[in-house]
């Protein structure tokens, strides 16, 4: 690639007026099911910004709603799980998740490939962490208490519970590999609640089961997580080929953490966009700076692209990035 890729977690979304348009009245989980909807959300930001890759427009419980779990996205809330697993007989409604089971994302990623030509589409998907912090607690939580209560206090019941969801997202990704996507993203938004001992005997092998299991297909795998400073090095040894970096530790820094053999993404803080674009610019050529030395780096912002951000401080920070870095 002549410069730096650029991309965006959440650039599909709610900064966007025209996403906002498209989604009028459709329920978020609705919007994940309908391949001309998905399509045309993917692909909004690839016009305005001009991004470097599209992200395929889905949301992590959709495989979980898919294998009929009873849950919603409630608006201002988040994924609320109706009956939170709490039991060992609970697991039982984890089932298998099939490609039958989500046929929409299939027809999805052929209109979009179909749409995108060269430029790469990334599948999507939770982390076993994550996805089951959500199942335990009924929903979002800041503490946790459930979920780890139920590690500390029943590991064998913690460790079935999380080697299920790995199955059950491996399967998810690998719907989203076969159909065409060109690399995918497993998001552990709440591993950074862990200590990292407890991330390696109680989560590292989940995620590395996730990774694994799509291995054999040779597309790049993505591995981030918001608030994983201390975890850095496990999350690489999890099996990720690039390590998501959110704006706590400088690039420089989390290289030495992770090790070598690495690419890293990130990180630029998502309130940054709030300035002006001088701003946006010094603190943008901070984290080019800090990334010099690296292996591989794929630019991004630390974590989601915010609601309140404007559109155009995205589009000008794309061209920043890719005037900075033309090699």
């Amino acid at each position: 690639m002549p410069h730096t890729p650029v991309w965006f977690m959440r650039q599909a979304g709610r900064s966007l007026p025209e996403y906002r348009k498209v989604r009028e009245g459709v329920p978020m989980l609705e919007s994940c099911m309908r391949p001309e909807l998905v399509t045309e959300i993917t692909l909004q930001p690839v016009r305005r910004h001009d991004v470097d890759a599209a992200i395929f427009f889905s949301d992590i419980v959709v495989p979980l709603k898919a294998i009929g779990v009873d849950l919603d996205i409630k608006p201002g809330i988040g994924p609320v799980v109706e009956q939170p697993i709490r039991t060992r007989a609970d697991l039982a409604r984890l089932r298998a998740l099939t490609p039958e089971d989500v046929p929409y994302v299939t027809e999805a990623i052929g209109l979009l490939t179909r749409e995108l030509g060269a430029t790469p589409l990334i599948g999507f998907a939770g982390a076993p962490f994550t996805l089951a912090s959500y199942l335990v607690e009924g929903g979002p939580s800041r503490t946790y208490e459930n979920a780890k209560a139920m590690m500390y206090g029943d590991p064998e019941l913690w460790a079935d519970l999380l080697d299920r969801l790995a199955d059950i997202t491996a399967a998810f990704l690998k719907v989203q590999i076969e159909a065409g996507a060109s690399a995918v993203q497993l998001f552990d938004s709440w591993a950074g609640a862990l200590a990292p001992a407890d991330y390696r005997t109680s989560v590292m092998a989940a995620s590395a089961k996730v990774f694994d299991a799509v291995a054999g297909y040779g597309v790049p795998r993505i591995h981030f997580g918001v608030g994983t400073g201390e975890l850095l090095k496990l999350m690489g040894e999890a099996g990720a080929d690039v390590v998501g970096v959110d704006w706590r530790v400088p690039l420089d820094e989390a290289a030495r953490r992770v090790g070598p053999g690495k690419a890293l993404q990130g990180n630029l803080d998502p309130t940054v966009l709030f300035t002006d674009k001088d701003t946006v610019a010094a603190k943008a050529r901070e984290v080019l700076d800090a990334a010099a030395g690296l292996e591989g780096h794929v630019f991004n912002l630390g974590h989601g692209v915010m609601p309140n951000t404007d559109p155009d401080a995205l589009t000008r920070l794309v061209e920043y990035v890719h005037t900075a870095t033309t090699r």
